[in-house]
């Protein structure tokens, strides 16, 4: 079976393209002819040379756009056909837009939106499929895509605190051992170079010894220094590509001071939006854990997750293992716990995404700000010190030479 592209007239006028898997030119033309379409065109479909394409090639603020536009067109009582064409051609980005068409064809050739939805997992997640498939169950999917475009949108804004929480901080400690390595590499042995043509480093202060010393200790060990730093980034990153590796940094960055209790936040903000959003569509409570868990961003979430889903298969409710798991804070299990038993449990998580959210918002404006004095006081007493160990023997030399 080969892909064959079409070119047709519909009894409107109105000329339509796509692409169609048949064995032969006569079965699209009979196929078309079924759909009241008169093939004007008919042509087998040329091999394409594709680079690859990472993450799909659509960012999250364009499939927003999409989701926005696709739901009020759905809305507004247009054939899902005619707002996918539509939608294809109008876009700039050509990858997106490829993706469209295919998505299009798919649907022409009788599958659901959701099952050609699958066939792009790098632009439209389970999670997006799942909720699509809810809606179109439910004949509700303008609905469904007005909550998808809010969620996408909250949790693109919850990835940018992520980095405001990490990237800093990071930033700044990159820095400040640049800085260091310039001045011991290279300021200091020009100044110690200066003291040994004054007459010799015998008669240093102890100060100034010390940091001569440090500088000896990094540029002698340099060609040690620079392969061992090399070599302990690739080990981090392979430990990180390991379960184990994974699993302890995945903990690390719960448990660490300052910076845990802002993704313990994260993490609870992720999940409570991401599961209030597949129930209040319709998802079923152990297909949206499934889907909840693989989106969790931590793999001790994740596993706490499956573990709820196996403990709610024999009965229990939600909230028991969540309170077992020691992961999520105890407010947040006894919600939980009200919202299974008023029936409400959707309505509920939607209430602690958005208390955590605002928490999220101020656990990371506290951060910043907290951390920025220190690291720069920290860059500045570095800087500081070096100065004043190098300039301690010059003040002496001017001394003696006014003496003299």
């Amino acid at each position: 079976m080969a892909e064959w592209v079409w070119e047709a007239r519909a009894r409107t006028g109105e000329v339509r393209k796509g692409v169609m898997d048949a064995d032969d030119k006569e079965a699209v033309n009979q196929r078309l002819r079924a759909q009241q379409l008169n093939p004007v065109k008919v042509k087998k479909k040329g091999v394409e040379l594709k680079l690859p394409s990472f993450g799909g090639g659509v960012t999250a603020q364009e499939l927003v756009i999409f989701i926005r536009q696709f739901g009020t067109m759905i809305d507004a009582g247009l054939p899902l056909v005619q707002c996918l064409d539509i939608l294809s051609s109008q876009g700039d980005n050509k990858s997106f837009n490829a993706v469209l068409k295919d998505i299009k064809g798919s649907v022409e050739q009788g599958a659901t939106f959701s099952e050609s939805l699958k066939r792009h997992p790098k632009v439209f997640d389970e999670l997006f499929v799942n909720l699509v498939a809810a809606g179109e169950m439910g004949g509700i999917l303008d609905t469904i895509l007005n909550r998808l475009g809010v969620y996408i949108e909250k949790r693109v804004k919850l990835q940018r605190q992520i980095r405001g929480a990490l990237v800093y901080p990071i930033a700044v400690f990159c820095i400040a051992v640049i800085v260091l390595g310039v001045l011991l590499t290279m300021v200091v042995p020009t100044f110690e170079k200066m003291f040994a043509d004054f007459g010799g480093t015998d008669k240093l202060p102890p100060l100034t010894k010390f940091v001569i010393g440090m500088s000896h200790g990094v540029v002698d060990r340099l060609p040690y220094i620079i392969p061992i730093g090399i070599a302990t980034f690739i080990g981090i990153s392979w430990s990180y590509r390991t379960t184990r590796g994974k699993r302890f940094w995945h903990w690390l960055s719960l448990v660490f001071p300052a910076v845990g209790p802002t993704m313990r936040k994260i993490a609870v903000a992720r999940f409570t939006r991401t599961m209030g959003t597949l129930l209040s569509s319709g998802v079923p409570i152990l297909d949206a854990l499934s889907v909840v868990s693989k989106t969790a961003g931590n793999v001790l979430i994740e596993q706490a997750l499956r573990d709820v889903a196996e403990k709610i298969t024999q009965g229990r409710t939600m909230a028991e293992p969540l309170a077992e798991s020691k992961i999520f804070p105890s407010m947040v299990v006894q919600m939980i716990g009200v919202g299974e038993q008023t029936g409400a449990l959707d309505v509920m998580l939607n209430k602690i995404a958005d208390f955590y959210e605002d928490e999220v918002d101020v656990a990371v404006s506290a951060l910043t700000a907290m951390m920025e004095p220190v690291m720069m006081v920290g860059i500045g007493g570095m800087v500081g010190f070096m100065l004043i160990a190098m300039y301690m023997p010059i003040f002496d030399i001017a001394g003696a030479v006014k003496a003299e």
